[in-house]
């Protein structure tokens, strides 16, 4: 049982470690955009604004499942497989990303129009505003809302596994509910139980730390 569940457990946290990754890099890409764009942001547009902020809701509106197996030929073409935890990580970045998008976003809304305005008066580019004030006050935020994202990541990796990904999920569906190995099904659950609560606590000392 312990081999079964440690690899498990390998292939979760690689499955999870770089869809967040990916999700994080998209989705902050798509949240400047965003942010930009917005009505009274730095550069407005209306056009990308609704466009991008359409695309999102519909994504994030599909459930986890039903857009796995929407995506498998664009998982197939770009990884050459759709199925463990390779076939995983691209639904379960595109499935993150809008969320992602969402978080930072919204940090980046909430920082103070003086501090930018003050930014402006310094005469400090658009890059300058983002990456240097927005960016930089919203970090605590920002931060905040990841922990939850990756939480998030980890029921996705969960729901994967029942489909043919792997992972704790997949030991989980196989050995403890379909082999009727109770001890297994017990052992995954506190296992993700135990990594949920460790990464919500870092997340929490790592937000009042920057705050």
């Amino acid at each position: 049982m312990f081999k079964i569940v440690s690899e498990a457990l390998g292939d979760t946290l690689i499955m999870v470690f770089f869809s967040t990754v990916f999700s994080v890099m998209l989705g902050f890409v798509i949240a400047i955009i965003l942010t930009v764009t917005a009505p009274k942001g730095l550069k407005e547009n209306k056009i990308i604004y609704k466009s991008l902020d359409v695309i999102i809701n519909i994504l994030r509106g599909f459930p986890f499942v039903i857009l796995m197996v929407f995506m498998i030929p664009l998982t197939k073409a770009l990884v050459g497989t759709y199925i463990g935890i390779i076939g995983a990580i691209v639904p379960l970045t595109i499935a993150s990303a809008p969320f992602v998008a969402r978080v930072i976003e919204s940090s980046l809304k909430e920082v103070d129009s003086g501090v930018v305005e003050a930014a402006k008066s310094f005469g400090a580019t658009d890059a300058q505003i983002i990456f240097k004030v927005m960016i930089k006050e919203a970090i605590p935020s920002i931060i905040s809302g990841l922990t939850l994202i990756i939480i998030s990541i980890i029921g996705y990796s969960a729901m994967a596994g029942s489909v043919g990904a792997g992972g704790l999920g997949h030991v989980a569906i196989t050995y403890g509910y379909q082999r009727f190995q109770t001890d297994i099904m017990i052992t995954t659950v506190i296992i993700l139980i135990v990594i949920v609560q460790g990464l919500q606590s870092l997340g929490n000392y790592i937000y009042k730390k920057l705050s």
